[in-house]
């Protein structure tokens, strides 16, 4: 079997820790975990444990006042759905960005047909955020701001200590996509004013797929029941609780991915968030200079010096359509990448790349140095072929 070349863990990582699979495995083969808050029954009892326990590890994890804050759900599109249209109303103005997911973009454009006004940040020429829109943007209606911490597009990190303070200096709510940066960057919900921080495991965090959830941070916040049903408790009420993590738990957890999800975060607090961190910005920023000065490439995003930034090169090959540059790589040398649109509309029309798209590279702790390099010879090839 020949060898794959995976640099697609924006999507989701492939590659996974043994443990992960593991812990999926002998959640359910070892027959222990049943329906947690169901019984009170051992096997009832063993999920709750398992769930509470990947609580802490989570609030612990980015820094989130009380484990009791942390609610999981099937992934961030899930986690940004039930967020924003709970939280935000009709007679809302809300200041998102050009750099934002279809995953935050459409259910504020469902908002938006409600009643709820959104305006967005713009970029520079390398979409960095151009901050002294949030001031220009600013309102007498203005509610919240909603921010992905790092593009999947660019790989640019949003300024989030400064957005904080700025919603913190309006009292907005401040509302964050992690979903690029949840396992890849540091994230301290207090220490940067996040009210509701939004996270899916199967990408950074190393967890399978269906895993995902919610924090909320240190203010108050009053939500509309958006999903459910059974809760396990008040059975009787005809209203869903609204207390938390309850109140975005209707239903069945999915506790065999949580499983995995949890051993995901031992994990990275076995290898260290920050080791993590530093040999990520290393592959990304080797790839980079190999591949800038290749005739015919344009790269997107900004690559200052020690700049932190999410592990995602972008780019594009004079004479290649987005599709064809990346069916070649795989066609010719296993090489796994996205082209396209990658589900991020706005930031493609501020690049002028929505008709073509663009080849994204994005990198994993399970990536190596001697992949990189033969993803950049591989460029290079091609580029000398036209």
């Amino acid at each position: 079997m020949t060898e794959l070349y995976y640099f697609d863990n924006s999507a989701t990582t492939l590659k996974k820790p043994a443990a992960v699979a593991e812990a999926v495995y002998h959640a359910i083969a070892d027959a222990q975990l049943g329906n947690p808050a169901r019984g009170s029954h051992t096997a009832s009892l063993n999920a709750l444990r398992l769930t509470e326990r990947l609580r802490q590890k989570t609030a612990a994890l980015f820094g989130v006042p009380d484990a009791a804050n942390v609610a999981f759900t099937a992934n961030a599109t899930a986690s940004l759905n039930l967020v924003l249209k709970g939280l935000l109303k009709p007679t809302d103005h809300i200041i998102t960005t050009v750099t934002e997911h279809n995953a935050v973009l459409r259910p504020l454009y469902q908002l938006e047909e409600q009643g709820t006004a959104l305006s967005f940040v713009g970029v520079d020429e390398f979409g960095t955020l151009l901050y002294s829109d949030f001031e220009r943007l600013l309102r007498p209606d203005t509610r919240a701001v909603v921010v992905n911490h790092a593009s999947n597009v660019t790989g640019n990190v949003a300024d989030l200590e400064r957005i904080g303070s700025f919603c913190r200096e309006h009292d907005l709510l401040f509302i964050v996509d992690a979903s690029q940066s949840a396992g890849v960057l540091d994230i301290d919900m207090v220490k940067l004013h996040i009210d509701v921080l939004c996270f899916t495991g199967h990408k950074g965090l190393y967890g399978p797929q269906g895993t995902g959830g919610i924090c909320l941070g240190d203010r108050p916040l009053e939500f509309v029941r958006v999903f459910t049903g059974g809760s396990g408790f008040h059975s009787f009420d005809k209203q869903y609780p609204t207390e938390m993590p309850t109140l975005f738990e209707a239903g069945t957890q999915n506790v065999h991915g949580l499983a995995g999800l949890s051993a995901g975060l031992d994990y990275i607090s076995q290898k260290g968030l920050a080791a993590i961190t530093s040999y990520l910005q290393e592959l990304t920023f080797r790839f980079h200079d190999q591949i800038k000065n290749i005739p015919g490439i344009t790269l997107y995003g900004s690559f200052a010096e020690n700049m932190e930034r999410a592990p995602v090169v972008s780019l594009n090959l004079e004479g290649w359509s987005s599709g064809d540059l990346s069916d070649a790589l795989f066609m010719d040398y296993s090489i796994a990448v996205r082209p396209g649109a990658h589900c991020a509309p706005l930031i493609h029309q501020a690049f002028g790349t929505e008709k073509n798209g663009m080849v994204r590279f994005s990198f994993s702790s399970f990536n190596t140095v001697e992949e990189i390099d033969y993803a950049a010879k591989a460029l290079r090839s091609l580029a000398e072929e036209g």
